[in-house]
C-alpha cells in the first residue's frame, strides 16, 4: 500500500486509524489478530513518519522563502545604496570652492561644450597677447615665443621662423623697440571652430609710435589639457590676413 505525500496526512492518519481500530476490535475471532494487530502498529509508525516528513518540507519551504526574501531585500539595499553614493559623489565633483582672498566661493563645474566659446577666444586672445607682445630683450622674447608655441601648431612655428630669418628680432633689441598688443573682438564659429581675430598693435620707438590694424585667422581642435596649455586647444592652419598701419605719431620730447 503506498502513500503520496501530496494527500493530507492527517485525514490518511484518521482514516487508517479507523481501519485499524476496526481490524482490532475482531482479533478474538480471527486466528490472525496478532498478526493485524502488528501490522496496525507499523501503519501507524508510517503514518507518524509521513507527518515528521511533511512537516520538515513545509518548514524547509517556508525557511526558503524568509531566505529569498532577505537576499532580495539586501541585494535591493545595496543597489540604491551605490547609486545614491554615487549621486552624491558626482554631485560633490561638479562644485568646487574658489578663494578669493581668504574667502572660500562655491562654483559649480562645467563641461567643455558648455564654455567652449569663452575658453577659445580665451585661448585665441592669449596667443596673439605671447606672440605680438615684444620688449628689447632677447630672454623676454624667448619666453613668450616659447609660451605662445604650446598654443599653435607648426604654422606659428613657420612665421616665428620667417620672422627670425629676416632679422625682426634682432632690430627690435637694436632699435628699442616695443610691441604690444590690443585684442578688439575675436570672431568664433563654434560647429566648424575657426577664429577670426581683430587687434590693434602699438609699436612704441624712440621717435615715433606706430599703430597698425591686425587680422589673422585660424582653426581650433582639442587637445589635453596642460600647465603650459590649460584651455585644452591648439590653434592650427594660422596665417595673418591684414597687417598694415593705421596712424603714426612723432614724439614731443625727442
Amino acid at each position: 500500500m503506498g502513500f503520496h505525500t501530496d494527500y493530507p496526512a492527517w485525514r490518511l492518519y484518521h482514516e487508517l486509524s479507523g481501519r485499524f481500530q476496526t481490524a482490532s476490535a475482531g482479533t478474538e475471532d480471527n486466528s490472525h489478530s496478532n498478526a493485524s494487530y502488528r501490522i496496525c502498529k507499523e501503519n501507524e509508525q508510517l503514518i507518524l513518519t509521513i507527518m515528521v516528513i511533511k512537516n520538515l518540507e513545509n518548514k524547509i519551504k517556508l525557511v526558503g522563502i524568509v531566505c529569498t526574501a532577505f537576499l532580495i531585500g539586501c541585494i535591493i539595499i545595496s543597489v540604491s545604496s551605490i547609486w545614491t553614493a554615487r549621486t552624491m559623489v558626482t554631485d560633490a565633483q561638479k562644485k568646487v570652492y574658489v578663494l578669493d582672498g581668504n574667502v572660500p566661493i562655491l562654483v559649480n563645474r562645467t563641461t567643455m561644450d558648455e564654455t567652449l566659446d569663452v575658453e577659445a577666444r580665451s585661448h585665441v586672445e592669449m596667443f596673439h597677447h605671447y606672440f605680438f607682445t615684444l620688449a628689447p630683450d632677447d630672454k623676454y622674447i624667448r619666453y613668450t615665443m616659447e609660451k605662445a608655441m604650446y598654443l599653435v601648431d607648426e604654422t606659428g612655428l613657420a612665421q616665428y621662423n620667417t620672422l627670425k630669418e629676416k632679422g625682426f628680432y634682432s632690430n627690435i633689441l637694436g632699435t628699442s623697440a616695443v610691441f604690444s598688443i590690443f585684442c578688439d573682438s575675436i570672431a568664433f564659429n563654434k560647429e566648424k571652430m575657426e577664429f577670426t581675430y581683430y587687434g590693434r598693435q602699438r609699436i612704441e620707438r624712440r621717435s615715433s609710435i606706430l599703430m597698425r590694424e591686425l587680422v589673422t585667422a585660424g582653426q581650433l581642435k582639442r587637445v589635453p589639457r596642460t600647465d603650459n596649455n590649460p584651455h585644452g586647444l591648439l590653434i592650427t592652419n594660422w596665417r595673418t590676413l591684414l597687417n598694415k598701419d593705421i596712424e603714426q605719431k612723432t614724439k614731443i620730447n625727442y
